[in-house]
């Protein structure tokens, strides 16, 4: 059951001027408090266009941070009170808090727990709505009103406030917000009666570590649509009444009012990552006139164009509502850095300028966490429909190249943040190369690619790979156990030697296939070879991956459910699968029979747990167990039966991953509290839904499209080359799960897969389903393998 209302949502439709026709808006369908129970800093941004900048959201626990740099903090549906209303989130970054409140004046938020010390507010769930492009909430302790929506890179805050002398807009901005650490200075001033500016410098902890002599900067610059009687100044250790400026530690200044009933005062605020004038320049080119009103309106309109790339039909609305929302996050999760200029954020506080870029692609320096498991999920849908935002990671990603000789594992406004270390940037760059997106200088990308698998001196703890000179050298990582240190990597081995492994010859399979996409047949013939680096670990008498010694000899005492051990944020049983690049060699490895048996009771079994950690509240739920679709090293294992012979198991279990692990409710939403990683799972479902998926990734020299079981009577998607591709589902109904027949165009399909080059000429792709496997269908040719 939902937990928040949407007063005063209007069906918007869009006229469908290819056939005249009306269309429901999907924005109806999503739902952003769907999995906001331990939810992560960058994951609660109603307020915000697709890509924004600007993602404004409430806090109910933001100034706390969190021990690990990490972990769930910013919006909890389990808590019932605001601090305040936050605009930047993204990964390690987070600041500029503003709150209204009335009555006796607070400078500081207050705790959760225990007396109403500071001034945070009580609310009502049944008085919040929460829309793509939309926040509103009544703040009981106050009887405001607080709306929120956003340009690109502007955030519009709206508050209508009761009669009272002693009225307040709080600009909260020297705290340290979410993931984004302590701040290390700021300051804010008024700079006439109706505009501010300021600035945050922030030393997140996963700056800290991986990227030490790197900042990140935030600057604003703000238009109140009322001038304040007064201004009190504060910071961490001082307040000033009638004082228009704050610096320091702890700053902020609090706009004082006495307003009238229902009487409404507007807040905009251009953000840059760069500068203030930027920030100013940002505001001018994107809101200089504009009211919230329009503002909103504008935003809606890009969710729904966006979202309307791809139109499923059918009677099951919770269906729809976990499409459209993972949907929502996938188009959500990564934050331009770049201004309007093409100035972006480069390391230590200074700024780049984007080199002059013509044509539809025209790519944005963006935030991201690392694309570790994205190939899976996030960098298929983008290839599908979105190759702007493609092209624009790996564009992103070519600049770090040139800026600092690397590509960054995980970036914040150009600063390394590495936090898993095996840096899979190269591979995702290979799959947009093969899928044909190649906005960006195709020859620079492959010396970097090839660099990012191949080159060892002197790199840089940010950039990950580490291990690389011994995977080189050995073939296979060797495996470090050293007491007391429990995550270890350095140019001998690692204590993720496992993973390590498999996780390079994963990417040194794609570098392959661009060196032969490439007609780099030398670099292709020294590359493949990493590629098998699998085969050393698999261990012939349990047939589990098992990490190695540099002696050659399997570690002991092995227990293959331990996490950690060899395994990040897995273990053996769950990474044994991890040969996505060949699994075909892992099916005949195992053998065909003792393979399919052995993952379809994987899959019997943990779906007693909704194939993850059951019902704990924890982004590490599940690590343990036999398979956990809530972490990116499983979420391609349910479509190896494609590969092993009974595509119909791949049918059957997708489909009921689907319905059981994702959910429509704030706590049961991506599992229990699992990690939705700026978009990942709800990538994996969109993907899913739609009877898509590539377990390589697009890697392939010619990559391949995997069929699963579509769930919708009828998807409509407009690829990212124009063309138009249409997935109908004949008998379709939820206990047809399994594919009868199906053709493609007119003519049969008799296989479970097709080239990826034909499907995207678009046309009709129409499946008939049944409630029983046809073990006869999709067996004949099985998918190419190893290309």
């Amino acid at each position: 059951m939902k937990l928040f209302i949407r007063a005063g949502f209007a069906l918007l439709v869009v006229s469908l001027a290819s056939c005249g026709m009306q269309r429901e808006s999907a924005l109806k369908y999503v739902d952003p408090n769907i999995g906001t129970a331990h939810s992560r800093w960058f994951f609660y941004t109603p307020a915000a266009v697709p890509y924004g900048m600007a993602k404004l959201a409430p806090s109910t626990n933001g100034h706390y941070g969190n021990p690990s740099g990490w972990e769930a903090v910013g919006y909890d549906t389990r808590q019932n009170s605001i601090e305040g209303f936050v605009h930047f989130h993204e990964w390690q970054v987070g600041g500029v808090s503003y709150m209204p409140t009335n009555g006796e004046l607070k400078v500081k938020p207050g705790d959760l727990d225990g007396p109403p010390t500071g001034y945070r507010s009580n609310f009502d769930r049944k008085n919040e709505v929460a829309e793509p492009g939309y926040y509103k909430v009544l703040l009981d302790n106050y009887g405001v009103t607080a709306e929120l929506t956003a340009t690109k890179r502007v955030g519009f805050q709206r508050y209508t406030f009761p009669k009272n002398a002693q009225s307040h807009i709080i600009l909260d901005i020297g705290n340290k917000q979410g993931e984004s650490s302590d701040v290390t200075d700021a300051g804010i001033k008024m700079i006439d009666d109706t505009h501010f500016e300021g600035f945050v410098f922030t030393y997140p902890k996963y700056v800290k570590i991986y990227d030490p002599e790197g900042k990140v900067a935030m600057f604003f610059y703000g238009e109140l649509s009322k001038k304040p009687l007064n201004v009190t100044a504060f910071n961490k250790d001082n307040i000033n009444p009638n004082t228009v400026e704050a610096k320091g530690v702890g700053a902020g200044l609090a706009l004082n009012y006495e307003t009238a009933e229902g009487e409404t005062i507007e807040v905009k605020t251009g953000l840059s990552y760069t500068s203030v004038a930027n920030a100013k320049a940002n505001f001018i080119a994107e809101a200089r006139g504009l009211s919230f009103d329009k503002a909103k309106a504008n935003a809606q309109l890009t969710w729904q164009q966006q979202l309307g790339k791809i139109v499923v039909e059918g009677t099951n609305v919770p269906d729809k509502t976990k499409f459209y929302t993972g949907l929502f996050h996938a188009l959500l999760g990564r934050g331009i850095a770049s201004d309007v200029n093409g100035d972006y954020p480069k390391h230590g506080g200074t700024t780049g300028r984007l080199p002059e870029q013509s044509g539809e692609l025209k790519a944005e320096f963006i935030n991201t966490d690392a694309i570790w498991g994205g190939y899976w999920n996030i960098t298929q849908l983008w290839a599908l429909s979105y190759p702007k935002w493609y092209g624009s990671f790996v564009n992103t990603q070519l600049q770090l190249y040139k800026d600092r000789g690397w590509f960054g594992d995980g970036i914040a406004n150009s600063e390394y943040i590495s936090g898993v270390g095996t840096n899979f940037v190269g591979l995702a760059i290979a799959g947009a190369y093969n899928s044909g997106i190649r906005n960006y200088d195709v020859n620079l990308a492959y010396d970097a690619v090839k660099a990012n698998d191949l080159n060892y001196k002197n790199r840089i703890v940010g950039a990950g790979k580490l291990d690389t000179k011994a995977f080189l050298a050995h073939g296979y990582v060797p495996h470090l156990e050293q007491t007391g240190r429990d995550f270890v990597t350095d140019s001998t081995g690692s204590n993720f030697s496992g993973s390590h492994t498999l996780e390079y010859s994963f990417s040194a399979f794609a570098t392959a296939q661009m060196a032969k996409s490439m007609g780099k047949t030398a670099d292709y013939q020294q590359l493949i070879k990493y590629a098998n680096g699998w085969r050393e670990l698999l261990n012939p008498k349990n047939k589990l991956m098992q990490p190695k010694r540099l002696d050659g000899t399997f570690v002991d005492k092995f227990d293959p459910y331990q996490p950690w051990r060899g395994f990040q944020e897995g273990n053996a049983v769950q990474y044994t699968f991890y040969v996505p690049q060949n699994p075909a060699g892992l099916v005949d490895a195992i053998g065909k029979d003792n393979f399919n048996k052995r993952l379809d009771s994987i899959f019997t079994v943990s779906e007693k747990l909704a194939f993850g950690g059951g019902k704990t509240i924890d982004a590490f739920a599940g690590i343990n167990s036999i398979y956990n679709h809530g972490n990116q090293p499983n979420l391609h294992i349910s479509w190896l039966f494609n590969f092993s012979g009974k595509p119909w198991l791949t049918q059957k279990w997708t489909r009921l991953i689907g319905q059981e692990f994702y959910g429509t409710e704030p706590i049961h939403g991506y599992g229990y509290g699992q990690d939705e990683d700026q978009g990942q799972l709800g990538s994996w479902y969109v993907m899913n839904a739609l009877g898509l998926f590539d377990v390589k990734g697009l890697t392939d020299a010619r990559p391949i499209i995997e069929l699963g079981s579509p769930l919708f009577d009828k998807a409509t998607i407009t690829l990212g080359n124009g063309k138009t591709l249409s997935i109908e589902s004949k008998n379709n109904a939820a206990e047809n799960v399994y594919v009868q027949a199906a053709d493609f165009n007119g003519k049969p399909l008799n296989n479970c897969w097709l080239y990826r080059d034909e499907l995207m000429q678009g046309g009709k792709l129409v499946f008939v389903m049944g409630n029983q496997p046809n073990t006869n269908w999709g067996v004949k040719v099985p998918p190419p393998s190893e290309q």
